[in-house]
This record gives structure tokens, sequence and C-alpha cells, in this order.
């Protein structure tokens, strides 16, 4: 077994061209003989991200890219990341304290093209040093614009009844046919107030709902005003609201607080959508609550997982629309996030300012 004598001086007998590298109980030697004087290099994990991010990164690095349109194996990118200043990468990849330590001590970027960064181990990149890059900015307008797209699929029964359509299952004319929720006069409660639950309320307006509430860590009365919303607490809005909209970060705090309790809790009526995080919702505690109508409808655009088995209870009933996590699928959006994610590791390995950086 290895010691940190023995290794120190493994290291002296090589003229010092290894480097010890600490993490957790762990000490690793890497050789950077050949690093100071070699081009900077960087590992992406998708081949089908927008071009211009690509095109700004080779100008300056050496650029290496999982070949397939599919999530990059794990026994891949453990093969390809030693050695490599920067990780372009996405939600499909955990990349955790063995991904970062096995990339060696040249790794001072990883960026994701997402705005969430819960696959990245965010503690083993702050002992390290290394910075982490998202997209925060770019797809707000596009998840918010699906986000009101999945409430009136959803409230309006629109996927159920599309299926009548070609089933024989429309009949004439019936006053109770296909009757949804509308948006007029409800009382919306948004769990989440940032960029993306801020612009999900502007939208709402002029649909003439009767209350806007949110639930957020922090008020911010100037902010809801604007968007004529106010503060309630968790419970308020579990209990009170007609429609309820997930739009905020997966956290411990929020992980599956919409649970068996939460959902007891809500109106008959309710309907209840989810474009953030799939984690943030207890899903068996969900497929209970609209197997027994405890609420009206859900609309999902994440689950746990992804994508969602086929055999899924869930995708048996009737009153739940599931997207395959779009949110941002608006082409500008995904053509900036690429963008995006490029400029952060330019500025990284530049030591510049990052566009966007996740404070560790």
């Amino acid at each position: 077994m290895f010691t940190l004598v023995n290794i120190q001086n493994f290291i002296k007998q090589h003229h010092k061209s290894y480097r010890l590298l600490y993490y957790s109980d762990k000490i690793f030697a890497r050789d950077c003989s050949k690093m100071s004087n070699s081009k900077k290099s960087v590992y992406v994990t998708r081949p089908d991200v927008a071009a211009i991010g690509l095109d700004i990164l080779k100008k300056e690095f050496d650029v290496s890219v999982w070949y397939k349109q599919e999530p990059v194996p794990r026994e891949e990118l453990l093969k390809q990341i030693p050695g490599k200043s920067a990780l372009f990468c996405a939600l499909t990849e955990k990349i955790d304290s063995e991904v970062i330590t096995r990339a060696g001590p040249q790794l001072k970027c990883i960026a994701t093209i997402s705005v969430g960064y819960e696959h990245i181990d965010l503690e083993a990149c702050k002992k390290l040093g290394i910075r982490v890059g998202y997209t925060p900015d770019v797809l707000t307008d596009a998840t918010a614009e699906l986000t009101m797209a999945l409430l009136l699929a959803t409230s309006r029964r629109l996927f159920e009844a599309n299926r009548d359509v070609y089933s024989g299952g429309w009949k004439p004319w019936s006053p109770n046919y296909m009757c949804g929720q509308g948006l007029k006069g409800s009382q919306v409660g948004l769990f989440g107030f940032g960029r993306i639950g801020q612009e999900i309320a502007s939208r709402l307006l002029p649909f003439k709902p009767k209350k806007i509430t949110y639930t957020a860590r922090n008020q911010q009365p100037e902010v809801a005003k604007k968007v004529r919303a106010s503060y309630a607490t968790f419970e308020e809005m579990v209990s009170e609201s007609d429609v309820i909209i997930v739009c905020c970060a997966l956290t411990p705090s929020t992980k599956e607080i919409f649970d068996k309790s939460a959902f007891k809790k809500m109106k008959r009526n309710c309907v209840f959508i989810n474009t953030a995080r799939g984690g943030i919702v207890d899903q068996k505690a969900l497929h209970e609550a609209l197997k027994e109508k405890q609420i009206m409808a859900a609309g999902l655009d994440v689950t746990t997982p992804e994508p969602l088995p086929i055999n899924d209870p869930l995708l048996k009933l009737n009153n739940v629309v599931i997207l395959p996590h779009i949110g941002s699928a608006d082409i500008d959006t995904r053509i900036q996030m690429s963008h995006v994610t490029a400029l952060n590791i330019l500025a990284a390995l530049k030591g510049e300012k990052m566009v966007a950086e996740v404070q560790l």
C-alpha cells in the first residue's frame, strides 16, 4: 500500500514532475511534466450541441467529443476525462468525485449546458478549486412558455380530448364532455419565484386569475408587485391554490417536498404542474393522488427517472400529461445555451469572469 511518504519519495525520484492531489481521505499523484507547454484540452459529452459552442472551443483548445447522439457512457467518460482542462457536460452525466479526481489537477472548469447543476459534486469542485459554469438566463422565456402550454393542455384536458378524436371516443355534444378548469378567477400558487417563476407569473396575468401567490425562501415584494403576486407560506399555497406550478431548484430542502401529506391538503380541483425537477415530487404519492382523485390533474415536463419507463403507472392515468423534459427545447434557446457554455469554459481557462458561474 502506498503511503504519503512513499508517494513523496516517488515524486523526488522523478524530478518533481508529479504533483499531489488531495481529496477526502485519498491522495493522488499525477504526471504534470508535459502540462505546462501543452495546449489545453476540453472534453464535450455530446456531439449534437449547437455548433457555435464547439466552434468557439476549437479555435482555442484541443477538443474531443463523444461521437454518439446519446449520453456518454460512464465508462467512456472516465476513460476520456484524464488530462482534460475543462468538461462541457449535460444533465445526463453524473459528475461526481470519481470523475473529478480521475481528470487530474489540471481540470479547471466544469460547464454544464443547463440551468440546473445538481448532477455536479459542488463540494468536490470547491475543495479542488474547479470553477463551475451553467446557463441560468438564456432558457427562462422558453421554459416559461412551455409551462403555460403544459398548464393549458392539462387544465383543459387537451391531450385526453385529442386521443378521443383518433380512438372513436368523440361523441355528439354533451354539456359535461371534456370539461376542464379555466384559469380565469382561479388562485395560482408558484413554488419558486426566481427568473422562471416571475416570467410565468407575467404570462398568467392575461388569463385573469383571481390571485397569484408565490412561495420562496426570500420574499420579494417589489418584484411580486409588478405581477400582482403576494407571498404565501407553503401550507397556504398547498391548501388554497386551484393551480400549483413548481418552478424552483432541486435542493436538499425541496427534495420530495410534494409528498403524500402535501397532496392530501390540496383541493380536489387542483391542477399540479412541474417544469422544474422530478426529484421535487414524491412520484408515488403523486400517482396515488391522481388515481384517487385527490387532485384533478397533473402536467409534468420532468419525472424521476428520465426517460420514464413505458410501464410506469403514471402513464396509465388519463388525468396526467407528461412531456419528455422539453422546457428549453426552443431552437434559439439551445443555440444560446451552447454559446454560453463555451464562453464559460473560455473565460475559466483564461482566468477571466465567466458569463454565469456557480458560487461555490
